[in-house]
């Protein structure tokens, strides 16, 4: 017969960041019959407990794990009161550290889903998505509770930790995907690299991903479960000549979400910090030092939690535009393109924009948006190399095509995410060709707002001319938009192009 043993734990308010409460040990080891507990090869320990409002971030259960343990399997529960109406209930998530412990960066994560699920289980040769196979060892593991919200009235929780035991079994190593598919050459390449699975809080398998990425029209793709790397291993046999999986994570912390886009396989990034402790700089450098680009999600989204605190000194690019665009994705657009004119004058490096659809389920659209990048190659690097530059539009779908380019009286000629090197006052000529929209307006950007529009012909397939001058416009971008649908607010994006810098660098 099982045997239960309840620890009754109960934590004080404490400052933002991490409390460790009181230990949980099972027997130091089974016994010779590998029976522990009365159960056939398994024992059980159920923890409760109480957070007040204010708890910390993180919250450690340690649990002692004798050896001969083969599988580690953990549930929770947590009690949801009602509040009024505009006061945060209860939220919390879970993640599993593993004897090496749960220093920042360090080499204890085992796994995390979030809120996404109430039970998990690891071992060496197979674990719960959003989390890693590998060896139980013994030792103190960690298990992480993070209230992300606390209703005025506290959060009660209950974790049950079940033991099973016997031979260790063999852990496979992790099959990645490639870094380099066939590509087109030197080409524009579309892609999506913001994407949910099963391996975090998606509703779609890694193969209906793939498969949908296909059927939009993507050459590339990057799976970015929230904080865990286990999706990594998750890819195999779905890659193929005609589309490029790269790896990465969605580092989601308290004060905003970021994509590491284009990670080295395997690599974790911490989360379990805000913007208060000045430490995003090093983990902004963490995912540089892995080969990514470090890129704010939906900065201006309504979900708590959401919105970018960190600023955009670490950044290597910025989501303007996350799934069906919407009044958040405008206010985003509108602060970035507040930056340029700092580059336009010599005094800052610029920030390309992208965009993602941070797909979870249906009814998300994968590639809406997606972004596409002019690379050398379809490859983790040129691709990177490409966003890096600038050298980017973005599309609701594969059907819109576009081409943007400013050309001088002489025939000098820039093109996306470029410079056209030209005297002020030189008389400059921006042409923009688009194909695929449909009821669309298209229209050039400056550093002094919207100057120059016109509706696309039925067909959706036109092309939009216009002269200026350095000294008239700091920088040209392209627009191609929907009819307005929110007074006030210019119409959903269609697409959109980085900008091209007009003049000679101060």
């Amino acid at each position: 017969m099982e045997r239960r043993e309840i620890l009754r734990l109960s934590a004080v308010a404490g400052a933002a960041g991490a409390l460790t409460l009181g230990r949980v040990s099972f027997a130091d080891a089974a016994p010779a019959d590998g029976r522990p507990g009365g159960g056939p090869g398994e024992r059980t320990l159920r923890v409760t407990g109480h957070l007040p409002t204010g708890a910390p971030d993180f919250v450690y259960l340690p649990v002692e794990v004798p050896r001969g343990v083969r599988e580690i399997a953990v549930s929770y529960t947590y009690d949801r009161p009602a509040v009024p109406e505009g006061t945060a209930g209860n939220a919390c998530d879970i993640g599993i550290f593993d004897e090496r412990g749960t220093a920042l960066g360090g080499a204890g994560f085992r796994g995390w889903s979030g809120g996404a699920r109430t039970e998990f289980f690891l071992r060496a040769d197979d674990a719960t998505p959003g989390y890693l196979p590998g060896p139980v060892n013994a030792g103190t593991w960690h298990i992480a509770l993070g209230p992300y919200t606390v209703a005025p009235q506290g959060l009660s929780y209950e974790v049950t930790v079940t033991l099973r035991y016997g031979p260790r079994g063999h852990t496979p190593p992790p099959v990645h995907p490639p870094e380099r598919a066939r590509g087109r050459g030197r080409a524009w390449y579309r892609g999506d690299s913001h994407l949910h699975s099963v391996h975090s809080d998606g509703g779609r398998t890694p193969a209906e991903i793939a498969a949908l990425a296909r059927a939009a029209g993507l050459d590339f793709l990057t799976t970015t479960e929230h904080n865990t790397t286990s999706s990594h291993r998750a890819w195999e046999g779905l890659w193929g000549d005609d589309l490029l999986i790269l790896t990465g994570e969605e580092i989601t912390t308290r004060n905003g979400h970021v994509v590491a886009m284009g990670t080295d396989p395997g690599v974790f990034l911490d989360w379990r910090y805000r913007a208060r402790d000045n430490a995003f700089g090093r983990y902004a450098r963490a995912v540089r030092r892995a080969g990514g680009l470090v890129i704010p999600a939906h900065p201006h989204a309504t979900c708590i939690g959401c919105n970018w605190k960190f600023g955009l000194n670490d950044a290597d690019a910025v989501e303007v535009w996350n799934g069906p665009y919407t009044p958040d994705d405008e206010v985003t657009l509108a602060e970035w393109d507040n930056t340029l004119v700092a580059h336009a004058q010599g005094r800052a490096d610029w920030l390309p924009a992208v965009g993602h659809s941070d797909a979870h389920r249906d009814p998300d659209v994968v590639g809406l948006p997606q972004t596409v990048v002019l690379a050398d190659d379809l490859s983790r690097r040129a691709l990177l190399d490409g966003i890096r530059a600038g050298r980017v539009w973005i599309a609701e779908s594969a059907k819109v095509e576009l081409a943007f380019s400013v050309t001088g009286a002489h025939g000098e000629h820039a093109g996306i995410g470029e410079r056209l090197d030209v005297p002020g006052a030189s008389e400059v000529t921006a042409r923009l060709k688009v194909t695929g929209a449909p009821g669309c307006t298209a229209s050039f950007v400056t550093d002094q707002g919207r100057l120059h529009s016109a509706p696309l012909p039925p067909s959706g397939d036109g092309t939009l001319s216009w002269r200026t001058t350095p000294d008239n416009a700091a920088y040209l971008r392209a627009e191609v938009r929907h009819p307005a649908t929110t007074p006030g607010l210019p119409g959903p994006m269609a697409a959109m192009t980085n900008p091209i810098f007009l003049g000679r660098r101060c």
